[in-house]
């Protein structure tokens, strides 16, 4: 049997679990998302494998390099990343790696970006299916009338990785504290 290998990795803004396979990254996410069970079993269906705990090179070089994102000091991933998902999903998912570090989009305008705006609600349930979180950056996805809504690792991380990265101005910071 094919294996995943994970492990738990513990942050300031939450527990991520990595995972990797085949030498790719398939999943940074956050550890105690409501999808967590579907997630998972989406992925072990798809590459036909089990998860085992254990260490490799691009968990470690994940590690790394969140922790130079998480300290401010990396805007861009290069990890090699595997998605494990349909095809719109995954079209999907290439699209969120576009949207660069510091920047926002919304639902109908990633809807735009793939060419069919009536798929809003189809690219909002492929967003929520991300299994690579920050790296893929879900988290840069707002509504349409600027509001920060639906993220698996909470709207409060949510708004911590948008305020690390500058995509929210100084005004809607101290609105998000009062």
């Amino acid at each position: 049997m094919n294996k995943i290998l994970v492990k738990n990795h513990k942050t300031d803004y939450g527990e991520l679990i990595l995972g990797s396979y085949d030498n790719q990254l398939c999943l940074c996410d956050w550890y105690y998302r409501k999808m967590r069970q579907n997630i998972d079993k989406r992925l072990k269906e798809k590459l036909d494998a089990e998860f085992d705990k254990g260490e490799s090179q691009i968990i470690h070089d994940t590690i790394e390099q969140l922790t130079e994102y998480f300290n401010g000091e990396r805007k861009d991933f290069d990890i090699p990343l595997l998605f494990a998902g349909s095809d719109f999903q995954q079209r999907v998912w290439a699209e969120l790696l576009k949207i660069p570090y510091g920047e926002t989009e919304t639902y109908l305008g990633l809807s735009h970006r793939l060419g069919n705006e009536k798929a809003i609600r189809a690219v909002a349930s492929a967003n929520g299916a991300n299994a690579i979180s920050i790296i893929v950056p879900c988290h840069r996805i707002i509504g349409s009338n600027g509001d920060l809504i639906g993220y698996a690792g909470g709207l409060s991380t949510k708004k911590k990785l948008l305020i690390l990265e500058g995509g929210i101005d100084q005004s809607e910071q101290l609105e998000l504290f009062t």
